[in-house]
């Protein structure tokens, strides 16, 4: 069986996706950097001062509403701790 997925791997497909999935991590981590610490600070300064690092919408409310002051207690009150969005799709759809 090693063998076998020796030769599957060989072959390139597995190589050329584990290089594009690094690849796109990395690029991802760029263009993040990019926007976060170049982009935003001079337009939040041609804004007047805008501080966009706790700058969020709330587009559904929880079980608790809010409103939230900071990112940090809107993401800690968004969903409960082990589960997913499609868990709870799937249960107010049925």
């Amino acid at each position: 069986m090693f063998q076998e997925f020796k030769k599957f791997a060989l072959r390139g497909n597995v190589i050329d996706l584990a290089v594009g999935i690094i690849i796109g991590a990395a690029f991802s981590a760029i263009v993040s950097s990019l926007v976060d610490d170049v982009i935003m600070p001079p337009v939040g300064v041609i804004l007047g001062n805008v501080d966009f690092s706790d700058l969020f919408v709330v587009l559904r409310e929880g079980t608790t509403p809010g409103p939230y002051l900071t990112l940090v207690a809107a993401k800690a009150r968004a969903r409960p701790p082990g589960t997913s969005a499609c868990s709870s799709m799937r249960s107010s759809s049925s």
